[in-house]
């Protein structure tokens, strides 16, 4: 890297944000664009917000275009509509899922239908849009994966068990095609603790207050500390392949 764009060195990489109308998306959009990347917004709703978004980014040429992870035919149209518009991709990033608060221990609220849906965005999803943008990966040969997992992933501690399951399937998924998609694609995993965003409903001031009184580092998860993780992969972490990078102030210890 040299001195002159030592300060964006993302500067000429497309960088595909699924979830980027989120919190912790948003965040990570802003930061490829103040490192130089073009940026893609993938949202599933809310067309006008992600267009606001994409358009306050640092820098020129950045999308908003839909995608629901829990379809695949939309998954390829995004794709496709990404690379007509800009020809290639170097990173993709997976922020996007869904939960739902449910005790662990009441074995009977955790119903089938509820279980495929979280099956389905938070690991299913995420395995599909990956399938799907493989191949212009593969071609830049220098191709990055970044999944948004959780600590409940190995803590078992979450807004419930199959959310835990499924972010455990996230990390494995990571291990798995960090071996198969080498060394053209490297795949690493972002896993926050409780996060300050509206993700899983009914948290609010009063959970986060306790989240961070309980947490050794005495504050919860900003979006911001997750989204600078994840571009640390591309800009840092640049000899890691399926590899965790926990990002909690300590939650899990």
């Amino acid at each position: 890297m040299t001195i002159e764009n030592s300060h964006r060195p993302l500067e000429g990489k497309v960088a595909v944000v699924v979830g980027g109308s989120g919190g912790i998306g948003r965040e990570a959009c802003r930061l490829f664009a103040d490192a130089g990347a073009v940026v893609v917004v993938g949202y599933r709703s809310g067309k006008d917000k992600a267009e606001e978004i994409a358009a306050a980014l640092a820098g020129d040429g950045h999308l908003a275009l839909p995608v629901a992870i829990e379809d695949t035919v939309t998954i390829e149209a995004f794709r496709d509509a990404v690379l007509q518009e800009l020809g290639r991709v170097d990173i993709l990033v997976n922020t996007a899922g869904i939960t739902q608060p449910v005790a662990h221990a009441d074995l009977d609220a955790l119903t089938d239908d509820l279980i495929d849906r979280i099956f389905i965005n938070n690991w299913r999803g995420v395995f599909a849009t990956i399938r799907a943008f493989a191949p212009t990966l593969k071609a830049t040969g220098d191709g990055l994966v970044v999944n948004v997992s959780s600590i409940a992933a190995f803590t078992g501690i979450g807004s419930n068990v199959a959310y835990c399951g499924a972010k455990a399937g996230v990390d494995v998924m990571a291990n798995s095609l960090g071996r198969a998609l080498a060394p053209e694609i490297r795949v690493m995993v972002v896993s926050p603790g409780a996060v300050d965003t509206q993700f899983v409903p009914g948290r609010g001031k009063e959970f986060n207050d306790k989240v961070a009184a309980t947490t050794p580092l005495k504050r919860i998860t900003s979006p911001t500390d997750v989204a600078e993780a994840i571009v640390a992969c591309a800009t840092h972490l640049k000899f890691s392949t399926g590899s965790r990078i926990v990002v909690d102030g300590g939650r899990h210890l």
